[in-house]
């Protein structure tokens, strides 16, 4: 496990000669990487969501495609399409910007409901289905989606069907007055993400994959993992709680985040890290709950307090 830490190391400095006091931040991305999962990035314009996400996928040796959305984006401008050609006098497949190893969806909340819709199978199934046939998307396969939330006019809110697709879901937030200012810095010359070259193969990623799937999980661990996603569902303030493939992520990334700090086992505190970014997007709060802007992070704190830590 430790040749597992000290790859994810290589990553994580990479992706911090770009970005300035985001280390919380990274560590949620890798983990998401050692998991195979996808994440939503969501903040307000200029926060560095896209650029992360291009460090991310400068520092992997995978094929990478950036995808602008638009509403009148359609899906085959994401899927691809056959057409015919003459010269040969047959049709062919050409392969849209999800057949990459690392796709970057920016500001997908623009896309169009069927053009969203587009991505769930590829998301969920890593498959993409075009004119009745099923092709498979290539290994390791990462999607990682920005939106803003403050724009409303031509946006189209991302459904919970599509939001439950997505392991984790991330805001990066404005820095501190000193990590401003070592941006300025930074980037005072020229922008490091040019300089950023590969650091894992394509091939390394997926053995570390299988790697975090090793680490151990003890049953009072599992219990305690179980009794939090179920408290969700009984919680008065949340109309709908998380579900099955919730508990599922969540033992994932539990599973990574303690690899990521290279132990063999997971503690309660790898559990309690992870809960509010891989079951916040998985909650449907109540109107009441709604009305007093109480956030789901808050409730899960609270349920994070009532459940007892189970101890050796």
């Amino acid at each position: 496990m430790q040749v597992l830490s000290d790859l994810v190391g290589r990553v994580r400095a990479s992706v911090a000669r770009v970005m300035v006091g985001k280390e919380e931040l990274i560590d949620r991305l890798l983990v998401a990487m050692l998991c195979e999962g996808h994440v939503l990035l969501e903040d307000v314009p200029g926060t560095g969501k896209t650029t992360l996400a291009r460090a991310l996928a400068a520092s992997l040796g995978c094929t990478f495609q950036r995808i602008q959305c638009t509403p009148d984006v359609l899906p085959s401008d994401m899927t691809g399409l056959a057409f015919f050609n003459q010269k040969i006098g047959e049709f062919q497949f050409r392969e849209g910007p999800l057949f990459a190893q690392v796709v970057l969806t920016d500001e997908i909340n623009r896309a169009t409901p069927r053009t969203q819709s587009a991505l769930l199978e590829a998301m969920q199934e890593q498959t993409v289905t075009v004119d009745g046939a099923t092709r498979p998307l290539p290994r390791p396969f990462l999607v990682l989606a920005t939106q803003n939330p403050v724009e409303l006019e031509g946006t189209f809110p991302l459904p919970e069907a599509q939001l439950d697709r997505f392991l984790l879901k991330l805001e990066p937030g404005y820095p501190s007055l000193e990590e401003e200012e070592a941006i300025l810095v930074r980037f005072e010359r020229s922008n490091p993400l040019n300089d950023l070259t590969p650091v894992l193969t394509a091939a390394e990623v997926l053995q570390m994959q299988a790697e975090v799937r090793m680490v151990a999980v003890t049953p009072e661990v599992r219990r305690y993992l179980v009794e939090l996603v179920r408290a969700t569902r009984t919680h008065p303030e949340i109309e709908l709680g998380a579900s099955p493939r919730g508990s599922l992520a969540l033992y994932q990334t539990a599973q990574a985040y303690a690899a990521l700090r290279g132990r063999t086992f997971v503690l309660p505190d790898d559990i309690k890290v992870m809960a509010p970014v891989v079951l916040g997007h998985r909650l449907m709060l109540t109107a009441e709950t709604r009305l007093r802007r109480r956030k789901s992070s808050a409730l899960i704190a609270e349920i994070l307090e009532q459940i007892p830590v189970p101890v050796e």
